[in-house]
């Protein structure tokens, strides 16, 4: 390997290391922040209050405090609070960036969890030769042709909540072996953080009757 090469491939693997980096430093500001506000200040007003240590109490509260905001996060009112929030977060210009990027780190573990996405493929778009990836979320049969069809959604970068959602034959599609996650942090990190080499499998044609 010449010095070229070789300083392109340091630089790219110290860079990579950075982005795998900054989720779990978002998750030590999280537990840090928790554990400073919840475990340290209301734990011990609670407990002077009672007059008893409650071995235990600052974890539960953080439980807690995290099942209130999940709750909350679900019904309206609190999208239209975090809403707030976040417009609030999306003009202050570090912030924002930080914000962004936690948000969209959340949204695509959260994905896998919801199980909407069960394999990660590879289908032209554009035109031929230029290859996207996308998700399968199932497949459809058309009834005129028997034909069975993939549903894909094909994310954009770095948003992975927009895209376009598509059904294609079973044979225009490559099927590869990675995790929704694996998937998610190449499209997130615009192909930076992505295996060295590609495989995939031609999936089974399968036609209904």
């Amino acid at each position: 390997m010449n010095p070229r090469n070789l300083f392109r491939t340091i630089k790219r693997q110290i860079f990579r290391g950075f982005l795998a980096l900054i989720p779990i430093y978002l998750s030590y500001l999280v537990i840090k922040f928790l554990y400073l506000n919840v475990d340290q200040k209301v734990a011990v007003q609670i407990e002077n209050y009672i007059g008893f240590r409650v071995p235990g109490l600052g974890l539960v509260l953080i439980l807690v405090l995290l099942y209130l905001l999940g709750w909350l996060a679900s019904n309206w009112v609190g999208k239209r609070l975090l809403g707030l929030v976040e417009k609030i977060m999306e003009k202050i210009p570090l912030i924002k960036t930080v914000y962004s990027l936690g948000k969209q780190l959340g949204l695509a573990l959260a994905l896998p969890e919801k199980q909407v996405f069960q394999q990660v493929a590879l289908v032209e778009q554009f035109r031929p030769g230029l290859w996207s990836i996308g998700f399968v979320t199932g497949r459809i049969r058309d009834k005129r042709t028997g034909e069975s069809l993939v549903k894909l959604f094909i994310p954009t970068a770095p948003n992975v909540t927009t895209g376009f959602t598509v059904m294609v034959s079973e044979k225009d599609i490559r099927l590869l072996p990675w995790s929704v996650p694996e998937a998610m942090k190449m499209i997130l990190s615009g192909g930076i953080v992505a295996a060295e080499e590609l495989d995939y499998s031609l999936p089974r044609e399968t036609t209904t009757g």
